[in-house]
């Protein structure tokens, strides 16, 4: 990936434009971590970009960033700006191309953030965000009282960034977020769900959830169920703990399975419950209750039916059977013999299962 990066680089150099590579990339190279995504800031303007990369997309006309794909990774690629107002609080009313690296790299979010590297891998640190990084703390770029009010999805990235790199908080930081955290009210809910999910699926995530409660974020994201959270394995499990899907979005899927678990969490651990709620949403409650999964697998596996298409008899069969027509009664008949069947009470047979309901239907 950066190979194909450094190709970009030095397509835009050849044709006398400056680029760098910017960002979470260059960080977490130095910190020797794998990225998977890779920004390029340049003073070449997007109709410049435009021409020099035949599959060169404008990704966005607001704010002027390409899109250039290479080897199947996607390449953002931004021209130098200024960003001038921030009236909703979340982006730049107008944004104005310039020719400077330095003046670029001043709208950022946080130093560490600032570290560009070259078409040779060399690093350029014009806001000495690499002192930052060595001293493992996370600080604006500027006051922080002001980048948060420009944009205030800013709180929720430093709590992440914090979180995932396993970095402090600037004090500047904090006292911004005390005094700016109600502008959170201003974003909406799609962009800070995507904040909280990485927030979550970090591997540092009780740090990042002990930073939400520790500012009284939860009060300000409608996370009032935040402090039962345990950090666990599946994002779902937290949202499910959280119980928010009236607020935050969800697929229609995801709403279904968060609810199964709701239901299932109030419901004993048995072979029932395992089966009525399948494997996954029985492992999520088993990393919730801190359960251990790889018995909850065997259990699961162990169960004679999983689904009521495993009995070994049909609705047609139980009809002949009874000689009646379809209804109500074989939704009755099917759970008595699930029931059964999954306690080994009867047998899962043909012969057994038709025997049972001669017995007790006919």
């Amino acid at each position: 990936m950066l190979d194909s990066a450094i190709k970009i680089l030095k397509k835009l150099n050849d044709n006398n434009y400056n680029a760098y590579i910017v960002g979470g990339f260059v960080r977490d190279h130095l910190l020797g971590l794998k990225s998977n995504d890779i920004d390029i800031t340049t003073n070449a303007k997007p109709k410049e970009i435009l021409k020099l990369f035949e599959d060169a997309e404008l990704s966005s006309k607001d704010y002027g960033t390409v899109t250039v794909t290479r080897n199947g990774y996607r390449f953002e690629i931004t021209t130098f700006r200024k960003e001038i107002n921030y009236k909703d609080h979340r982006h730049p009313d107008e944004i104005e191309y310039i020719d400077d690296l330095y003046e670029d790299l001043l709208r950022r979010d946080f130093t560490v953030n600032t570290i560009c590297m070259d078409k040779d891998e060399q690093i350029i640190d014009l806001l000495e965000g690499r002192k930052d990084l060595n001293k493992k703390i996370i600080k604006t770029v500027g006051e922080s009282d002001i980048r948060f009010k420009e944009d205030a999805l800013r709180i929720l990235r430093a709590i992440r960034f914090s979180t995932s790199l396993k970095f402090s908080l600037d004090k500047d930081i904090e006292k911004a977020i005390y005094n700016n955290k109600y502008l959170l009210n201003k974003i909406s809910y799609n962009r800070k769900k995507a904040e909280l999910d990485k927030i979550f699926t970090s591997n540092n995530s009780d740090k990042g959830i002990e930073l939400l409660l520790k500012y009284d974020l939860d009060k300000e994201l409608n996370l009032n169920r935040l402090s039962k959270v345990v950090p666990n394995s599946d994002l779902i499990g937290i949202w499910s703990i959280l119980d928010v899907t009236d607020i935050y979005p969800f697929t229609s899927g995801e709403k279904d399975i968060i609810k199964k678990v709701n239901k299932a969490l109030l419901e004993d651990y048995s072979s029932m419950r395992l089966y009525k709620y399948g494997l996954y949403v029985n492992s999520v409650i088993a990393d919730i209750k801190g359960l251990d999964k790889k018995k909850v697998t065997e259990d699961y596996n162990a169960l004679p039916i999983h689904t009521r298409n495993d009995l070994d008899i049909t609705s047609e069969e139980i009809m002949k059977l009874l000689n009646k027509e379809p209804g109500g009664y074989l939704t009755e008949i099917y759970n008595d013999l699930i029931e059964k069947v999954l306690y080994r009470k009867i047998e899962n047979k043909n012969n057994i299962l038709t025997n049972y309901i001669i017995t007790n239907y006919k």
